[in-house]
Formats: C-alpha cells, structure tokens, sequence
C-alpha cells in the first residue's frame, strides 16, 4: 500500500487556506449586498454602497459629541461675558444661550449636509454622505425634512425623558418618550437600506463614499509641450486600471529611455494605435498617464473602481 508522505502541517495549511476563502467569499457576499443600481435622471449608471446601521449610528455620536462640546463652549463664553453684569446679565445671559443652543441642535446637520460634500464631520470621518435616492441632485428641501425629522425623531423624546417632574403623569410621558425614541432609532434596521424616517421622507440615502485617492499627477509639475496634442477614446483608457496606473507612474519616474520606450510599445499594441511620425516615445507615456487617471477618477465618481486590466466589474 502507498504510504501518504503528506505532513499533517500541509494538511493544516490547506485547510487554513480553504478557512480564509471561504471567509473571503462571505465577506465578498456581504459587501456585495450593500450595492444598490441606480440610474440618474441624465442616463448614467451608478453603484452606490448603502452605509450601515452600525456607520450611521457610530457617525451620529462623532456629531453628537460635538454638538455638545461646541454648546457647552458657547454656553461658557456667554456666561463669562455677561457674569460681571449681576442678575440682569445672567438673564441675558440665558436668553442668548438659548437661542444658540437652539440654531446650533436645528442647523448644525443642515449647514454641513446642504454644502457641497453632503456630509457632517461626523459623517465624513467614517466615509459617508448624503445622497438622492432618485440619482439626482440633493436638493435644500431634501436636507431640511431630512434633518428637521430628527427633531421628532431624537431630541423631542430626549427633551421629555430628561424632565425634572416627577408625578405620575410625567412617568407615562417618559415610558411613551422612551418607546417613540426606541422605534425611530431602530428603526433602520428594519429595511434592507438602512433609511431612516426622515430619509424616507426626503428621499434620501446615506451611502458610503470614502476618499479615493490616486498617487499624486506626476504630469501636473512639468508637463511636456507636446503631450497635450494626443486624444484618447474611452474605450483606450479602459483598458487598462488603477495597478497599471501605478506602474506606468514608476516607470515614467525611474525608468530609462529604453524601458520607455518598451512600455509605450507595450501600450500601443494593446490598446491597438499605431506610433505617429516623430512621436516621442516619453510625451505619448505622459499623456497617456495623465489620461488615464483622469479616467479612473471620472469612473470614481460614479461608484466604478477598475483595479487592473483584469477587473471587469467595475464596482467600487
């Protein structure tokens, strides 16, 4: 009988390695779930990536926290300027903080939703923003129901829960405020989007949209002149992806003349263009790059991520 020479630490291996697939391909199926198609009212295809509960909850107390601290330091300027004025000036005093305290928990979600990045601090440091749920621009009227909902939604019922009376009917309050606070606040987890109420009012999803950057434009230092006279088709830039990319930065930063020139053939052949009349081989590399990042990063937008030659999805 043939003896199995195997070792049962190659047998570990392999099962180690069939380990991690398979948490691979979970994980895979995860994210997938999270993609949803959408078409803009203009005809183009996104792919957006829906955040989860667990992002927006953990983005709404980064804002939170400094809605806080940034009110209990208006609270302590104004107490300071007006301290010195007796009684009169803490009346004052409490007037004005009222008021900032109020614009503040108003329109603090709403002056950075309705900016151009669509997101609070909070939001931007996990790598999320606001979108339309339609494709199309968000609009102010979008971002006030969205956020004037939050009011209902959170800090009615915590205003209530946080009631210094203490007779029976104020304890029905605070069961009833609890209740409310524990349906809106879980409620997306609920629905396959993750949309809050107030979303679903305004027509609005979270998605995730981290900041994707590529290395840094090599040919936005010291352009050659004749690299601006090249035109390149879509279908020429698809080619190839962000990994290429990088590669053909490397070799327009290290290599030399002869391995340029080796790579520009490399590319001609591939994306089938033949070499023009006194076409220098480095200005056709430089404006090839430049193209192509500026491709990669359109397709960046619109929720495509082409990592190499070898990525057909395109989905971020």
């Amino acid at each position: 009988m043939a003896r199995d020479r195997r070792s049962p630490a190659s047998g570990d291996s392999r099962r180690e390695a069939l380990r991690r697939r398979e948490l691979r391909l979970k994980e895979q199926a995860r994210q997938a779930k999270r993609i949803r198609p959408l078409v803009t009212p203009e005809g183009a295809a996104l792919n957006l990536k829906i955040a989860t509960a667990s992002e927006r909850a953990g983005a709404f107390l980064l804002d939170f926290a400094i809605l806080l601290i940034t009110m209990l330091a208006c609270l302590f300027t104004v107490s300071s300027m007006f301290s010195s004025m007796g009684y009169q000036g803490w009346q004052m005093a409490v007037s004005i903080s009222t008021v900032l305290i109020f614009l503040l928990r108003n329109f603090y979600f709403v002056a950075f939703e309705i900016g151009r990045k669509a997101a609070t601090p909070g939001k931007r440091a996990l790598g999320l923003r606001v979108a339309a749920r339609n494709g199309g621009r968000l609009t102010a009227n979008a971002v006030l129901a969205r956020n004037f909902m939050r009011e209902l939604e959170v800090f009615l019922p915590l205003s209530l829960l946080f009631m210094t009376a203490e007779d029976e009917v104020s304890a029905w309050i605070r069961i009833l405020a609890l209740l409310w606070s524990a349906v809106f606040v879980l409620f997306p987890l609920f629905n396959r989007d993750k949309l809050r109420v107030g979303d679903l009012i305004a027509g609005t999803i979270v998605i995730h949209a981290p900041r994707t950057r590529l290395k840094q434009d090599i040919t936005s230092a010291a352009p050659l002149p004749s690299a601006n006279g090249y035109a390149f088709t879509e279908a020429e830039l698809d080619t190839y992806g962000i990994h290429e990319l990088h590669v053909l930065e490397d070799v327009l930063r290290q290599s030399t003349a002869e391995i340029k020139t080796r790579v520009a053939e490399r590319i001609r052949e591939k994306i089938g263009r033949e070499k023009g009349t006194d076409e220098s081989d480095l200005a056709f590399l430089e404006a090839y790059y430049a193209a192509l990042r500026a491709r990669l990063e359109q397709r960046m937008l619109f929720g495509e991520r082409k990592t190499d030659k070898f990525d057909t999805g395109g989905k971020g």
